[in-house]
């Protein structure tokens, strides 16, 4: 028997220092999507924190919708409710696990709907820093994985990876993801850009679970190392299977979205 145990052993041994960086690093990636995955739909509301370099801040208020699809990646909305001057803006995103993904932007002051170019997808959005390629769920096909080393963060063992965007118009090279040995979140990513130059990093924080299975940040911070500006995402009021279905994020609504 003791002999039996200690082939096992040297069999699982022999079987991960088989494995390539590649191989774990897509191993990790798709079992962090795996445990997120079956929540069907959620609703949201957030508080974005715009900051720059001098210290100057404004606020607005947001609610997001997100509906999960079953082959392919998930459709998002998001709306905005304060201030008077973005008022009524909406963004739709469809999320693809291959291909550019489709996004729109409804601008109420201009009172029409724009296509997002693939082009695009690296500007900032709504002035804040996160990219429009950021707020895309983060579908394992769209990037390709290594994995660096095991790390101590904040008091939390984590796996570090580096995944590399598989689309060319991204406008990052490469992201570092320090995701947490225990439950397979993201605690921090940084993002390098198209030099290869640090470009910013997004931190998360004050995790909370839900359905006794998924796990939501209600913190999201992102710095602009190259900028000296911030964005921080607050959010609250989580909900699950609302009933979303795929009307709730049709195009052609978007110049109705109350």
């Amino acid at each position: 028997m003791k002999k039996l145990v200690c082939l096992i052993l040297l069999g699982l041994s022999l079987n991960a220092m088989a494995q390539t960086p590649e191989e774990k690093g897509l191993e990790i990636a798709v079992e962090a999507d795996r445990r997120d995955t079956g929540f069907h739909d959620s609703t949201a509301t957030m508080t974005m924190l715009l900051k720059n370099r001098q210290g100057d801040e404004s606020t607005r208020d947001i609610r997001v919708r997100t509906l999960e699809e079953k082959n392919d990646g998930d459709k998002s909305l998001t709306i905005f409710d304060r201030p008077a001057d973005v008022k009524g803006t909406a963004f739709l995103s469809f999320t693809h696990k291959s291909g550019p993904d489709d996004q729109w932007l409804y601008l109420p002051a201009l009172k029409r709907v724009k296509r997002i170019s693939s082009r695009n997808k690296s500007g900032p959005f709504m002035g804040s820093e996160f990219a429009y390629e950021d707020l895309s769920s983060q579908e394992v096909e769209k990037y390709t994985y290594k994995y660096l080393r095991d790390e101590n963060y904040k008091g939390m063992d984590c796996f570090v990876i580096e995944r590399d965007p598989v689309d060319p118009n991204s406008g990052y090279t490469r992201q570092v993801v320090w995701i947490d040995k225990a439950e397979y979140r993201p605690q921090k990513i940084d993002y390098y850009d198209r030099k290869n130059s640090l470009l910013k990093t997004l931190t998360f924080n004050d995790y909370r679970q839900f359905l006794g299975r998924y796990w939501r940040a209600y913190d999201m911070y992102m710095e602009n190392h190259q900028t000296g500006k911030s964005t921080r995402l607050t959010w609250s009021d989580y909900k699950f299977k609302t009933g979303l279905t795929e009307r709730d994020f049709d195009r052609s609504s978007l110049k109705r979205i109350r």
